[in-house]
């Protein structure tokens, strides 16, 4: 685990509050960060952020635009910011996002690179969306890959079960916070 990262990926305010199932979702997302940081692993956290005006919003995008409808995502927004319950500490890194995948009009690759980092954890909300967006930008740049299955949640349960049971196996580890816990506990 020692070139790993942990990402934390959409957990911003009105996402919770869209997504948020009453399921222990904050709290086991908490535990699985808080194992990492006593793991060693850096703990990353990706948000989505259009700049006021949305310039890098095109009318074309239908997820895109559906967003700006909604009010979603503007920077320095009270919505937009990391659920309280997860914020990062001092020293973590948050990286911007313009579109669904964590390295899409962001510099994670950039920051990746400079740690030498070269295995994910994905976490975050919406599986359908970040999740699977990541995920597949991360296997054409060659990462190692493990879901945690519990800390990615959407709005529909059964395409989060159909995606951490059947397709993200195919490509990434996918498990349980509290087994990937075990696996990274200092021996």
């Amino acid at each position: 685990m020692a070139n790993s990262a942990l990402l934390v990926m959409d957990v911003q305010r009105d996402v919770v509050a869209l997504a948020d199932d009453g399921s222990g979702y904050l709290p086991r997302l908490r535990g699985a960060i808080d194992g990492a940081r006593a793991a060693g692993i850096p703990v990353i956290y990706v948000v989505m952020g259009l700049r006021p005006g949305d310039p890098e919003v095109s009318p074309r995008s239908k997820v895109m635009a559906s967003i700006v409808r909604a009010g979603l995502f503007t920077e320095g927004a009270p919505g937009t910011e990391i659920h309280d319950e997860v914020a990062p500490r001092q020293g973590d890194v948050v990286v911007t996002k313009r579109r669904g995948s964590a390295f899409s009009g962001s510099d994670l690759d950039l920051v990746l690179r400079a740690r030498d980092i070269d295995s994910l954890v994905l976490t975050g909300i919406a599986t359908s969306a970040v999740v699977l967006s990541t995920l597949w930008h991360a296997i054409d740049l060659d990462f190692g890959l493990t879901v945690l299955a519990d800390a990615c949640l959407d709005t529909d349960p059964e395409v989060h079960r159909m995606l951490t049971e059947k397709l993200f196996p195919q490509w990434a580890d996918v498990v349980t916070v509290e087994d990937w816990l075990k696996a990274i506990a200092p021996r």
